[in-house]
């Protein structure tokens, strides 16, 4: 099988490598310094991020980026949306010809509001670009970890680029699909995050399983319509980066963006709930991205917009919440 590397020892990162250890795959893990690699390699799990899990035998460490991409035939990015186009620009002379980078990264850059494949095509030559895969789905990384059955797909406008990263990551408890709609699974998986953020704002206000229920549709409608207007499949909204994540990112216990909402709704600031975690949740950051793009397509975003208030406005939580439903009536 090809040999694979993963840029970033982020908890889905080193995720995606253990896991392609266990598959025999030869992988190598790029830390971004020399102590964090080395530390990894000594205690042989990563010991910040998922304690308790060792590494198997076919997963290396390094901080060296040639070291890590020589013979490497899939190049995974596994780092927060907004370091992503750093870390390209950190690996990008390494990159051997006729590789693929796959991105296991769900946002949108702040700044830009790019999703990952445009910031990829910024910084790549044209023939790397062209053979860019993205992965997203309902993938909590420590049920993928306890080896609990689970589903993912893997979106590419080439072909063989996409059934090559199939090939590596399909196992028989992670069932991997293929897809050619790379707008749609990227903003499936990037804008999901934004209603979990408000999922967990109405679990944390007590408002029970009818609104939630009730957001988690809308919110699915919304992004939808934002996808759509940005060149996206609608179908593709009802599959595995669309509904499948979003139910997932809404409802588990383990989702980050869905307890940054639970802990807003208790009271706490969102920078000391931000200082406290360990991983990025990414809505928060994707939340100005999104209204960035609606407004160069003209997409109205209700939720997202009420979201965005909450985050950085000071806008009152009950109070988001009257506004939305307080809308003019209108068809669904």
């Amino acid at each position: 099988m090809a040999q694979a590397t993963i840029v970033g020892t982020t908890t889905w990162g080193t995720t995606l490598g253990i896991h392609l250890g266990r598959n025999n795959v030869s992988s190598v893990l790029l830390a971004r310094t020399a102590q964090e690699a080395q530390d990894i390699a000594t205690a042989r799990e990563n010991n910040r991020f998922l304690p308790g899990v060792p590494f198997p035998e076919k997963l290396t460490v390094t901080h060296d980026p040639a070291e890590a991409l020589k013979g490497s035939k899939v190049v995974i990015m596994a780092v927060p949306s907004q370091r992503f186009r750093q870390n390209l620009l950190w690996i990008k002379d390494s990159i051997e010809d006729g590789s693929i980078v796959l991105s296991a990264t769900k946002g949108l850059e702040m700044d830009s509001g790019k999703r990952m494949s445009q910031v990829l095509s910024d910084e790549l030559p044209g023939d790397i670009a062209r053979r860019y895969c993205v992965l997203s789905g309902p993938n909590m990384a420590m049920e993928i970890i306890a080896q609990k059955p689970a589903s993912t797909v893997i979106a590419s406008e080439d072909k063989e680029a996409s059934k090559l990263a199939q090939s590596i990551l399909m196992s028989p408890s992670f069932r991997v699909y293929t897809n050619d709609d790379v707008i749609g699974v990227e903003l499936g998986g990037a804008l999901k995050n934004i209603i979990a953020l408000g999922s967990g704002i109405s679990d944390g206000l007590g408002y029970g399983d009818n609104a939630k229920a009730a957001f988690i549709t809308r919110g699915l409608a919304e992004i939808t319509r934002l996808g759509v207007d940005a060149g996206a499949n609608p179908l593709t909204f009802a599959g595995l980066a669309g509904l499948g994540d979003m139910v997932a990112t809404c409802s588990s216990r383990l989702s980050r963006n869905r307890f940054v909402g639970e802990e807003l709704a208790k009271g706490r600031p969102l920078e000391e709930i931000l200082s406290s975690m360990k991983n990025v949740a990414e809505g928060v950051y994707t939340t100005p991205a999104a209204l960035k793009l609606a407004e160069a397509l003209g997409v109205e975003l209700p939720i997202t917009q009420a979201t965005y208030g909450v985050l950085f406005e000071g806008l009152d939580l009950k109070q988001a919440i009257t506004e939305l439903m307080g809308r003019p009536p209108r068809s669904e």
